[in-house]
């Protein structure tokens, strides 16, 4: 395997043991949420010389007891996708983009194909990609890896640029370009529930799984099929001439895949580590 195709899936997996190890065993099950406390019957004093006001057959309370109220938005727990969102603002870490990443969300609007590039524009040129990206190329500069770039200020940009327009190339093939043409929805929806090995394996089959834009599964050509299209776009374009091989495409597309599946565990996952870290730091201190 090339250190261009190891770089990414070392750090990525280092990320998944940190996270994982952190998790308590009590957190994988969904917390339960309290039951509302019970109303008090309300008494109606009954006067005769007053007649009830006639109402509108659709009229609804402004205010009262009667009036329902919409509970305080949790901040542990986001509030689901809706039919106008292009994606989520939830970070893995706090740092990395998680925009397409569904929490308790069991049926949403379908994404529309604006939606879908809008979603890979955002979590692309997001402004924590630069430094991922500057550190990606000063790794490969320090390893001379793909030796065509060159060393110095030249071929630091190039392993820069090269390291960018991999990402993103395979960020649209994977999360727009091929879900928009095969009318697939490329959010991830978070299981939540069970044990660890249930839902480490059902986050993994969602690398072959996917859900259609009208709920139904299907499978996952945008994660298998946009990757590979992604490495041999790369790989036989801008690359170096040594690179240009079908076993160099082969062994990148790979590696992306084995780099979405760290991410995609991740993204089970994160929820529970993001519950945690709010429970301690909003406990009282002594």
């Amino acid at each position: 395997m090339t250190n261009r195709c190891r770089r990414p899936l070392v750090a990525f997996s280092a990320s998944l043991a940190i996270a994982l190890l952190s998790i308590a065993p009590s957190s994988y099950a969904r917390p339960q949420a309290e039951a509302p406390p019970s109303e008090q019957p309300q008494t109606q004093q009954q006067t005769p010389a007053k007649q009830p006001q006639p109402t509108a057959p659709n009229a609804t309370p402004a205010s009262g007891p009667a009036a329902s109220t919409q509970p305080a938005p949790d901040p542990n727990n986001p509030p689901s996708q809706t039919a106008g969102d292009a994606g989520s603002k939830d970070r893995l870490f706090f740092a990395l983009p998680n925009f397409l990443t569904l929490e308790n969300s069991a049926h949403v609007p379908p994404m529309t194909a604006a939606q879908k590039y809008k979603v890979a524009v955002r979590s692309s040129f997001d402004y924590v990609q630069f430094p991922w990206y500057a550190a990606l190329a000063g790794i490969s500069q320090a390893q001379n890896s793909e030796p065509g770039y060159g060393q110095g200020a030249e071929g630091y940009a190039k392993r820069f640029g090269a390291a960018f327009a991999d990402g993103t190339i395979e960020n649209f093939m994977v999360n727009a370009v091929v879900p928009s043409v095969l009318h697939t929805d490329p959010r991830y929806y978070q299981l939540g529930k069970g044990g660890f090995v249930r839902r480490t394996g059902y986050a993994l089959s969602r690398l072959f799984i996917t859900r259609t834009d009208s709920g139904h599964n299907t499978f996952n050509f945008g994660e298998i099929g946009g990757s590979f299209a992604a490495a041999a776009i790369s790989t036989y374009s801008y690359h170096p001439e040594s690179d240009k091989t079908l076993s160099n495409t082969a062994s990148v597309w790979g590696t992306q895949v084995g780099y979405d599946a760290i991410r995609i565990v991740l993204n089970e996952f994160w929820p529970d580590i993001r519950r945690k870290f709010h429970k301690g730091k909003n406990e009282p201190q002594p």
